[in-house]
Formats: C-alpha cells, sequence, structure tokens
C-alpha cells in the first residue's frame, strides 16, 4: 500500500508540472477555484504571478520545477530528485524533446513529446484520459477539452491555462 501511495504521489507531482507548459496565457482568476494550496500557488505563478508564488508550494520538486518555468529556466532542474520530473523540466526550459526519451513512464513521456514539438497527434497514445485531455488542450485543439477533466483543481488549472 505505501508503495502505492509513493507511485500516486509522483504521479500528481508529475501531472501537475506538465501544466508549466503555458505561461501567462490563461485566466488567473480560474485559480481561485482550486482546492489545493500547492496546486492553487502554482496556477498563480504559470497564469502571470511570477516566481514569488513558487514559493508558497511546500514540495521541493514542485517548487524547482515552478522557478524553472518563471524565471530560473534549466538550471532550476538540478534541484528536483524525481528522474522524470527532472527530464520533463529539462526538456521544457532547454533540452528539447530529445530529453522526453529519459522519462519512464509511456504515458508522460508522450506528453512530453506532445507539449514539446510534435504536437496534439502524440497526445493519442496516452492512456489516462485526464491527461490526454489536457494534452489536447496544451497543444492547440482548444479550451474546450479542459471540460472532459474529471479532476475539479486539474480542470481549473487548465482553463486557467488556456484562456
Amino acid at each position: 500500500m505505501q508503495r502505492f501511495i509513493s507511485l500516486m504521489r509522483i504521479w500528481i507531482l508529475f501531472l501537475f508540472s506538465l501544466l508549466w507548459t503555458s505561461t501567462a496565457w490563461g485566466q488567473q482568476s480560474q485559480c481561485g477555484f482550486i482546492k489545493d494550496p500547492d496546486q492553487q500557488a502554482r496556477c498563480r505563478a504559470s497564469t502571470g504571478g511570477g516566481a514569488s508564488q513558487c514559493g508558497f508550494i511546500r514540495d521541493s520538486d514542485l517548487q524547482a520545477y515552478c522557478r524553472a518555468g518563471t524565471g530560473s529556466g534549466q538550471s532550476a532542474c538540478g534541484f528536483i530528485r524525481n528522474a522524470d520530473l527532472q527530464s520533463m523540466c529539462r526538456a521544457q526550459y532547454g533540452g528539447g524533446a530529445s530529453q522526453c526519451g529519459f522519462i519512464r513512464d509511456a504515458d508522460q513521456q508522450a506528453f512530453c513529446r506532445a507539449i514539446t514539438g510534435s504536437g496534439a497527434s502524440a497526445c493519442g497514445f496516452i492512456r489516462h484520459a485526464d491527461q490526454q485531455s489536457l494534452c489536447r488542450a496544451l497543444t492547440g485543439s482548444g479550451s474546450s477539452y479542459c471540460g472532459f477533466i474529471r479532476d475539479q483543481d486539474l480542470r481549473a488549472h487548465c482553463r486557467a491555462l488556456t484562456g
């Protein structure tokens, strides 16, 4: 059971880290609908609040990811302990799609490829429904895909990023 909880935590960390793909083009007011304080801070930082909002995130890996996406760049990725999350960070903030190959989870790897250049077609390889909808919304298929996301916090964040 402890291993399952640990895996779920990593999955959630990674899923919400993917929301950093589109900084400052959404509506920060949507962030208020997010219940989790860490996710709310990430949302505010990614929709124009800047790096100062990253300080409110309790998880050190996500805080480093936040800082990478709000000005610190790829150098902040080195402070992330989770290998998959670190690869995703490097792919988004300097290393390009080649870094996606270091991600072990197939769904996460497809998401990484989609948001670092392959586009929405790569989203079709993602089995997790919420993540696939988020992928499509963030790769240009439109904010209407946010409506298919069942997790309320993730849906609100998706809407904040896609305006």
